[in-house]
């Protein structure tokens, strides 16, 4: 942003007075004040244009008054929102370095303009953008003395969705490390283990992403029994933590856990919660949800399962590349979607109908030939499943209505799967029995989620 130069002294008073004003004012008219004022005042009107330009940016573009959040009137003009919000970052940045509240203007400014360069399209800009906010961490966690905590997991949800995520593993389990000593933290400690758990998962590190789970579990454990986490949460970690285990083919393990499960499910269906708690309940299980549910993606091609401590070969994880050969961005397995890119968001959430049209042929084929493999409808259909869900839950409160035929007609592809009698297919229907189990915790729906876990319980072969 220049800011050098002559200012005609007319438009100095007329800015003035506008600012001075008893008046209602514009975003506008304030946004051309400050432009003006910050070049003959940066010190005082450069961190007042930043936060003029912000608010204009939450207004539509045409028209006036506010239109109702950040974001609204985006789809009108999104280059006069980005050419904004580009300007307060010139404006942040101009900003001399030696003022106090510097770094957190400049970081709050680059971390709006991310936000609207993803949504473009434009990923390459906006993660150069969040690898500038990982900077400003870094320099101030230096100025402080302590860890950096600053731009890490934007950073690190970025270079996942890229496919980088061996690199994010490293930087979130650094985070980790310095957030366990002040503990639980009002869920803050849960969030930022799930995508540690989701990178290293991501990673192909099946051994350490176990570990950071069990963490969790111990953690969520303690937080039920003393009051402090819902025990439903608890559920859910113990759920999430017996499938990956599975999945691993650590099956005596596996039916440990789900012996632990089962306890705290029975607990529920008998006395319910101890207390009531806040909704976030259910934004756990999506995220836990989205990630057992990432080894699904895969077309169902072969029944087998990775040997223990086996993952991804690579640094990508599978299906990440397109035909072409370039990296498909992804979202970042174990992270709030609210935090993944706008348009990895768009992309994961508009894919339902492709998959909705994709699981209704297939059904019209198998209605006309029983040799279509039915495998790979329950397979798709758990796709599209977990994606509706996530989906429904991510914008409405009304997620269970919106979602629960699916589980349900997940459940009963299955049991015509396993009707089919080879070995393989009763786990097949344990899976969508567990999907249930889980969709029917976050619903409070306790009796009925027991009933499920105890069927897939018995399919797996747990006594009892």
């Amino acid at each position: 942003m220049d800011i050098s130069g002559t200012v005609d002294q007319d438009d100095i008073m007329r800015a003035r007075t506008i600012l001075l004003g008893s008046g209602r004012r514009t975003p506008y008219e304030e946004v051309d004040a400050y432009r003006v004022l910050a070049r003959v005042g940066p010190a005082a009107y450069l961190p007042r244009l930043v936060r003029a330009l912000h608010d204009l940016s939450y207004e539509r573009v045409h028209g006036s008054g506010r239109s109702g959040g950040p974001g609204a009137g985006f789809h009108e003009q999104p280059m006069a929102r980005l050419a904004l919000l580009e300007e307060a970052v010139a404006a942040a940045r101009a900003v001399d370095p030696a003022e106090p509240g510097r770094a957190q203007l400049l970081y709050q400014a680059l971390d709006f303009c991310q936000r609207d360069l993803y949504a473009m399209g434009r990923r390459a800009e906006g993660l150069a953008l969040r690898a500038e906010m990982l900077a400003i961490g870094r320099a101030q966690a230096a100025a402080d003395g302590g860890p950096v905590s600053w731009g890490v997991r934007g950073w690190a949800a970025g270079i996942s969705e890229e496919g980088r995520c061996a690199e994010a593993a490293e930087l979130l389990g650094e985070l980790v490390a310095t957030a366990l000593p002040a503990g639980p933290g009002e869920g803050t400690l849960a969030w930022l283990l799930l995508e540690w758990i989701g990178a290293l998962h991501d990673a192909g590190r099946a051994d350490e992403a176990l570990a950071a789970f069990e963490g969790l579990v111990t953690m969520e454990a303690a937080e039920a029994a003393a009051d402090r986490g819902p025990v439903v949460v608890h559920a859910h970690a113990l759920i999430g933590y017996a499938r990956m285990l599975g999945a691993r083919g650590r099956d005596e393990r596996a039916a440990a856990v789900r012996r632990e499960a089962r306890a705290v499910l029975t607990e529920l269906a008998t006395t319910g919660e101890r207390r009531s708690w806040s909704g976030y309940q259910a934004t756990f299980w999506a995220v836990l949800l989205s990630l057992s549910g990432a080894d699904s993606e895969r077309p169902a091609a072969s029944d087998e399962r990775p040997a223990p401590g086996e993952g991804p070969a690579s640094d990508e994880r599978p299906a990440a590349r397109e035909r072409s050969g370039s990296v498909v961005p992804r979202p970042p397995l174990g992270v709030v979607p609210r935090d993944w890119s706008p348009d990895v968001r768009q992309r994961y959430f508009d894919s339902r109908t492709a998959l909705r049209e994709e699981a209704d042929a297939l059904a019209a084929r198998a209605a006309e030939d029983p040799d279509v493999p039915c495998a790979e409808r329950v397979r798709l259909h758990r796709v599209l499943a977990v994606r509706s869900a996530v989906h429904a839950e991510f914008h409405t409160h009304l997620f269970a209505e919106r979602t629960r035929h699916l589980f349900d007609e997940g459940v009963e592809l299955a049991r015509g799967l396993a009707r089919q009698g080879s070995v393989e297919r009763p786990a097949v229907l344990a899976d969508t029995l567990m999907d249930r189990s889980a969709f029917r915790l976050a619903a409070g729906e306790f009796g009925p989620a027991l009933d499920d876990f105890r069927e897939a319980s018995g399919l797996l072969g747990d006594a009892g």
